[in-house]
């Protein structure tokens, strides 16, 4: 299915930019607090300065969110480059070469976004799709659970399970009890329990609490509990179990944690291989994001891909320019926007500008935030993203895509995102294969009747995939049959296939079988074997 760029960007840009601000808003809120332990996490994970990963937040959230044609999706630092980072930078030998290469990840991004690249996201099948959502709502559970325990040595926002911490995502579930803080447990059953309370109907028929959004509660409570067990040895959290935003001591302090390319390393190769590498990386992310994103939205709006690529191009270039990391639209982010209510990309923008106003004027208050509390809200985005009812819905569709769906949450689970997806994919490729090696005609071989005329009909398309199995089908036709293959109602027969039914028509008397063919175009016929074997010889 041919999609038009331009209707959907008409058809996302309906209603006006502020006209939904009451969804929007507290939306936006809820993602920034998401956001920021996301952002320094991923920084860390990379080996990067803490600010690299807030400067890309605020990017992600302000830049792309205004060009970007998505109306839900949320951009920031992704979990999925924090490998390719932190090997860059070591391989660069500087953070400022390294941030050159992240410009040129941009520049390729905008070209690829020109060439229309972005089509590739409309092949991502559904079954992946729900797999990659299913399983990234697991993965976010069972990486907040130690988060839960008060254990904080793995950073927020790393998806994969080979940790940098050198452990793995089960054995931190063991290594955490020795380290359990009565405090974080507090904090964060009592911030899940006020997320189930708000979810339930009867909260949602009050007014003040359709406006005042439960995690603002949990957060805010968080805070509060925070303080009342300061000085506590029972309860009291330790400041590797709160939110760490680096604090500057004056304005001139701010910007000068803003950093610049090193324009010098224009003539090394490795900056532009490594770039083209988080390009071709963060674009695969962002289209498989973009696939979710729209799947999950409520009004089931369509994504303009290429200018997506467009966007995060763009993005990707300011952020290497004033010292962030590489952008891609997240699922994490986007899931916890439409969980919130947002509505249009109002919401993706807002959430940058807080994150940029908050790092200026209150990192004091934020770094009051308990790790425990943003720990709960996340359980609620990953058990919504991994519901049973997901599993059961699946799987009433039947073993075609339930097998893609569960091969992709494992694969997720069990190593990263993008080989959870090739995994998905692989498993989907070869279903695919086998219904082309099942299904390209229509004869059973044991219905046949010794003496009755055999018909076989080509279905409309025959592809080079079919090949095996005509051949397999032909070669065990009984001898003395008469045997008619219809082509009639084929509207694409590969030559391939048509040089297979020429060949078995010339040595069919071998084998004393009468053969007709019905709908094929002897002279094309004859000249695209002619054409193919000499080709080949």
């Amino acid at each position: 299915m041919k999609v038009d760029d331009k209707n959907c960007i008409m058809s996302s840009s309906k209603n006006g930019f502020f006209s939904n601000l009451k969804s929007d808003l507290p939306a936006s809120l809820i993602v920034f607090l998401v956001a920021m332990p996301l952002c320094l996490g991923i920084a860390l994970a990379s080996g990067a300065p803490l600010f690299s990963g807030v400067i890309a937040g605020i990017v992600g959230g302000i830049v792309v969110a205004l060009l970007s044609g998505s109306p839900l999706g949320v951009s920031g630092p992704a979990a999925g480059l924090a490998v390719i980072v932190l090997s860059a930078i070591q391989e660069l030998g500087a953070f400022e070469t390294f941030l050159l290469a992240v410009v040129v990840a941009g520049v390729f991004q905008l070209i690829l976004g020109f060439l229309k690249a972005g089509v590739i996201g409309y092949y991502f099948p559904s079954s992946v799709i729900k797999g990659m959502l299913s399983g990234i709502g697991i993965i976010i559970i069972l990486k907040q659970i130690p988060h839960a325990f008060g254990y904080d040595k793995d950073p927020e926002g790393d998806l994969e399970f080979i940790q940098p911490d050198g452990q793995n995502t089960f054995s931190e579930l063991f290594n955490m009890l020795d380290y359990v803080s009565l405090g974080a447990i507090t904090i964060a059953l009592v911030s899940l329990f006020i997320l189930i309370l708000w979810e339930q109907p009867f909260m949602k028929k009050i007014g003040l609490f359709k406006l005042i959004q439960g995690p603002l509660i949990v957060v805010a409570g968080g805070i509060g509990m925070n303080l009342m067990f300061q000085g506590s040895e029972t309860f009291g959290l330790r400041a590797d179990q709160l939110v760490n935003i680096p604090v500057a001591s004056s304005i001139s302090g701010f910007f000068n944690q803003f950093t610049f390319p090193d324009f010098s390393q224009w003539n090394n190769s490795q900056v532009y291989i490594i770039g083209a590498t988080m390009a071709i990386v963060a674009s695969l992310e962002t289209l498989l994001c973009v696939e979710a994103t729209d799947k999950l939205d409520p009004n089931k709006r369509i994504t303009p891909t290429n200018k997506e690529l467009i966007a995060q191009g763009t993005g990707n270039i300011i952020s290497g320019f004033i010292g962030g990391l590489p952008i891609t639209q997240v699922i994490v982010r986007s899931s916890a926007n439409i969980q919130s209510g947002g509505k249009t990309k109002a919401s993706a923008f807002f959430h940058g500008v807080f994150l940029l106003i908050s790092v200026m004027a209150i990192p004091k208050v934020l770094n009051l935030i308990p790790l425990a509390s943003l720990a709960a809200i996340l359980f609620v985005v990953g058990y919504k993203l991994a519901k049973p009812s997901v599993f059961k819905q699946v799987y009433k569709i039947g073993k075609a895509q339930f097998i893609p769906y569960i091969v992709t949450i494992l694969g997720i689970v069990f190593t990263d995102l993008l080989i959870g997806i090739g995994l998905g994919m692989t498993v989907a490729i070869f279903h695919i294969l086998y219904n082309n090696f099942k299904t390209p005609y229509h004869f059973n071989i044991a219905n046949y009747k010794k003496g009755e005329p055999i018909l076989i009909e080509l279905s409309e398309d025959v592809s080079f995939l079919n090949k095996g199995s005509i051949l397999q089908t032909l070669d065990h036709l009984p001898k003395g049959s008469s045997v008619t293959i219809d082509g009639c109602k084929a509207k694409n027969i590969h030559p391939d296939v048509i040089e297979i039914i020429s060949n078995f028509s010339e040595k069919s008397k071998d084998k004393n079988i009468k053969v007709t063919t019905l709908g094929f175009d002897k002279e094309t016929e004859i000249s695209t074997i002619k054409k193919f074997k000499e080709t080949i010889l």
